[in-house]
């Protein structure tokens, strides 16, 4: 990740500086310190966005089984903005991930909600995942982002998040909605996925519910 001064490393600082443990424990006990401490307000004259976002960075081994502790350890906060500006301040900062390499993730989700099937928001919904041949997947991720900082879904507070998966082979597409079970609301996504995408009439995409992913 390309370092900047976008003056939201506080956290992540203070974070290194903790061992592992003391970390998990200060999460657990204090969820909120951090959106006490600084809220993240759309600046003076900024285009504010109807929920408040945060980028997520993660990198695993590939074959090392993962556990969710693990998991959780393993993924790192970048940042949170509040504002269209305050976000192409952070985007414009990031390797895209058709840069990236090995087995990498980014993940866009609503401020409050971590990109973990067992977070509250996300345990009782699912997933669209669409898998893609490289070379496609910065195009895709960015049309996709935009598509959900714009509204463009249209399904109320469905939306939790997306994320984009780099891996050897292909790249993984997916956005996050809270309620599997909800039939006329994962449609519509797939469908706007489908248009925001402009992908092919013949794309394969696949729901998957957490639990199942949990299985």
């Amino acid at each position: 990740l390309k370092d900047d001064d976008s003056g939201d490393h506080d956290q992540n600082e203070e974070n290194n500086t903790q061992k592992d443990g003391e970390k998990e424990k200060n999460d657990r006990e204090k969820p909120q310190s951090t959106t006490k401490r600084k809220a993240v307000v759309p600046g003076p004259a900024e285009h504010p966005l109807q929920y408040n976002y945060t980028f997520w960075y993660s990198r695993r081994t590939p074959g090392r089984p993962t556990s969710s502790q693990s998991y959780e350890q393993n993924i790192k906060q970048i940042g949170t903005f509040a504002s269209v500006e305050q976000f192409w301040r952070f985007y414009s900062h990031m390797v895209r991930p058709g840069d990236l390499t090995g087995h990498s993730d980014f993940h866009l989700f609503k401020e409050g909600i971590k990109p973990m099937w067992e977070d509250d928001a996300n345990k009782n919904g699912g997933k669209w995942i669409i898998r893609l041949r490289k070379g496609l997947a910065s195009r895709c991720w960015e049309n996709l982002i935009l598509a959900m900082l714009g509204e463009q879904f249209m399904v109320g507070e469905e939306i939790c998040g997306a994320v984009v998966s780099v891996r050897f082979q292909e790249d993984i597409i997916s956005i996050w909605n809270k309620t599997a079970s909800d039939q006329a609301t994962t449609a519509r996504i797939r469908d706007t996925l489908r248009r925001v995408l402009n992908l092919p009439p013949n794309t394969i995409m696949e729901y998957k519910t957490h639990t199942d992913s949990i299985k």
